[in-house]
């Protein structure tokens, strides 16, 4: 039986966490894990002890945040909160016969100083954010040291990229964050064309994002086009019923009357209709022909599913326009977003172009989902990436 301590930096990073996590605990192993950001929700759902004490930062940490949301981090205790957790890593590690660490820089750090026997899925960097991975300083002498066991990237481009920068192997074995698909059934017979939205997971920006997203549909309303296409928006616990009520009856959005479970909201503006779900991210997505996003892990999984993305720009401080703009270059041309407008009224209405323009596509051009398929398996690759880690893992 091996014992593991799984390192992990952020929401989408705690997802693979926990599922390769799972893998290893059905193989009977035993595996606890330290986020370094962020309660660990997708730990605790997993069943997977989490050790030392957990804090929600309002910005959800290290990584893409606008100046104000490093600000915020900083004067909120996040330092302080980073040296405790780091100490913490350092003071169990003779509990571990190594660490698996999933994200960036940081964790790689705390394994490195923890002087431990380290794997990693480096989820967080990219050689297609700028053709050549820059890895941030010290990273490279982290992955280089004799601690450094094995190294798997998130894609082809980067560890063919990795492989020569190092000199050392890094294999590209997929994602798991997409594993959870491959248990959703397909069903049979004809499904109705529905768009899932992702208006993000952290609160107080989501409400700015669904208040933005709704602003779109609200523009869209009159065209008839959409009276026979649904919009359902994945929402989580950070926003309540009561406040989604609140926003869009303060819209005069109508609300239809459903017996249905309290987890379900259902709403109608002109020929718009949109229902809010709660705790259905995945079979929404799986089930949606596309999706508007103003999300990373989200956005991520849409392309790993062959599905086009359409993005907004938010004001952060997690999902800005630099965010953004480092998404698309990270999957590839089939998530589309308007940049280069005059207004908020222009840059609506190319949105809903943009919109309309990828119904099209998906119903008319029979090359385009086929080009998303291919696209998907370069950017995010196949499924079961869960099981080849940790084969290889075990191989060691």
């Amino acid at each position: 039986m091996l014992r593991i301590l799984l390192l992990s930096n952020g929401h989408g990073e705690d997802l693979s966490g926990s599922l390769l996590a799972k893998y290893f605990v059905k193989r009977g192993d035993l595996v606890d894990a330290l986020p370094i950001v962020g309660n660990g929700e997708n730990y605790k759902k997993a069943n997977i002890r989490i050790v030392g004490k957990t804090k929600e930062f309002r910005t959800g940490g290290i990584g893409y945040n606008s100046l104000k949301g490093r600000m915020i981090e900083i004067f909120g205790g996040q330092i302080i909160y980073f040296l405790k957790k780091l100490y913490l890593s350092f003071k169990i590690r003779k509990k571990y016969d190594f660490y698996l660490v999933v994200g960036d820089i940081v964790p790689i750090f705390f394994a490195w100083f923890s002087k431990k026997d380290f794997f990693t899925y480096l989820v967080a960097y990219s050689s297609h954010y700028e053709g050549k991975l820059n890895l941030p300083w010290p990273c490279k002498f982290f992955l280089l040291s004799k601690n450094a066991k094995k190294i798997y990237a998130r894609d082809f481009l980067t560890a063919n990229d990795l492989t020569q920068q190092l000199s050392k192997k890094v294999s590209f074995l997929g994602n798991p964050f997409m594993d959870k698909f491959s248990f959703i059934k397909k069903k049979s017979g004809s499904v109705p064309f529905y768009i899932a939205i992702f208006p993000g997971s952290r609160s107080p920006e989501i409400l700015y994002n669904l208040k933005l997203i709704l602003e779109v549909l609200e523009t869209m309303s009159n065209l008839k086009y959409f009276e026979n296409i649904e919009f359902k928006f994945a929402i989580v616990n950070a926003i309540s019923l009561e406040k989604i009520k609140q926003i869009l009856n303060q819209r005069k959005w109508i609300f239809i009357e459903k017996t249905l479970n309290n987890h379900f909201l259902e709403f109608k503006y002109g020929f718009i209709t949109i229902n809010f779900k709660w705790n259905l991210f995945e079979e929404i997505l799986f089930k949606s022909k596309f999706v508007i996003s103003m999300a990373g892990t989200a956005a991520e999984q849409a392309i790993g599913l062959a599905k086009p993305v359409i993005q907004l720009e938010g004001k952060g401080p997690q999902f800005t326009p630099s965010f953004a703009e480092a998404q698309r270059r990270l999957l590839g041309r089939y998530v589309f977003c308007a940049t280069n407008y005059k207004n908020q009224k222009d840059r609506i209405n190319q949105t809903i172009n943009l919109i309309i323009k990828v119904i099209y596509l998906i119903k008319l051009d029979k090359r385009f989902l086929s080009s998303c398929l291919n696209n998907s398996n370069l950017r995010i690759g196949r499924s079961n990436a869960c099981i080849k880690i940790i084969n290889d893992i075990k191989m060691s």
